[in-house]
């Protein structure tokens, strides 16, 4: 740690001695994304967490996006790219291009980061083992006064269900799963899946202990732009109602609720463009972004 004192170095060492016997042995999900994706420094720093995660005796899964990626390639494809209501519209020749890109490059990328950090992982698309089951998604938008609008997104799913047993074996075997957003129907269909429903569907599958997403926010914040530390699943629609919560934040918001539904702990949505902002969430007492958390459980 160039620049941190040796007392600073102790004193981190021991917070994180109570959070790391609290998690050994037990399952993290981390949606990797956004600006960690690109900056060279924090993918390295990405991957020496992780690493670090799994020599310790913690089990991390990795989800991954690729949004920026696959925009890069439709157009030097000369491909269009459309959205609607945020989602990106997968047309069959988009597909192709997302499963290239998620599959083929952003994935092995990742999963070679993490080897050189000293870690062994296994890329994923949800075809292998047919781990991620999906369907096609419906977007129906409503809107004041007007009549509902169902939109066609094409190849767009969501997840139904999650094969684990693929992942148990791994995981156990001392390997990191490294998962691509891509799914699968009972015909062979493929579907481009948003990777933070994708994070929390495993997560759920999985019963983590926890939910990571990276983002390149701070967190939830207030009104005020001041970072709220803490959501009850209970006061969340006050957010949304409220217009505390707005924008791509909410499906984000959303599937944090989802998961806590789904038996997983707590989730935290944490500053992905803070170096080793996944240990510090984790491994700290203070944290650095906005956890969400059901009821306290029953003794």
């Amino acid at each position: 740690m160039e620049g941190v004192s040796a007392e600073l170095q102790s004193r981190i060492l021991i917070e994180s001695l109570p959070y790391l016997r609290q998690f050994h042995g037990e399952t993290v999900v981390i949606k990797y994304g956004g600006h960690a994706m690109k900056d060279e420094a924090l993918k390295a720093s990405f991957a020496r967490s992780v690493a670090l995660l799994k020599l310790v005796g913690i089990h991390p899964v990795v989800v991954h996006g690729g949004g920026p990626q696959i925009g890069t390639m439709l157009e030097k494809l000369e491909i269009r790219s459309e959205f609607r209501e945020g989602l990106r519209v997968t047309d069959d020749a988009t597909m192709n291009v997302v499963e290239m890109v998620l599959v083929g490059s952003v994935n092995k990328d990742i999963v070679n980061q993490i080897n050189q950090a000293g870690a062994r992982a296994v890329g994923l698309s949800g075809k292998d083992g047919m781990l991620l089951r999906a369907e096609k998604k419906a977007m129906v938008v409503n809107r004041e006064n007007l009549p509902p609008e169902i939109i066609d997104l094409g190849n767009v799913g969501r997840v139904t269900r999650v094969e684990t047993t693929l992942l148990h074996s791994l995981m156990q075997d001392g390997f990191v799963p490294v998962i691509a957003p891509v799914g699968v129907d009972g015909a062979g269909h493929t579907y481009n899946i948003n990777a933070d429903s994708v994070a929390g569907a495993v997560a759920g599958a999985l019963r983590a202990r926890r939910l990571i997403l990276l983002t390149d926010v701070a967190g939830v914040l207030d009104r005020e732009g001041r970072l709220i530390r803490s959501i009850r699943v209970r006061d969340a629609a006050g957010l949304f109602e409220d217009g505390t919560v707005s924008g791509g934040m909410i499906p984000k918001l959303n599937c944090c609720i989802e998961a806590i539904e789904q038996g997983v702990e707590k989730v935290m949505i944490v500053d992905g463009r803070v170096e080793n902002s996944v240990l510090l969430e984790l491994l700290t007492e203070q944290g650095v972004g906005t956890e969400i958390v059901g009821e306290p459980r029953a003794n």
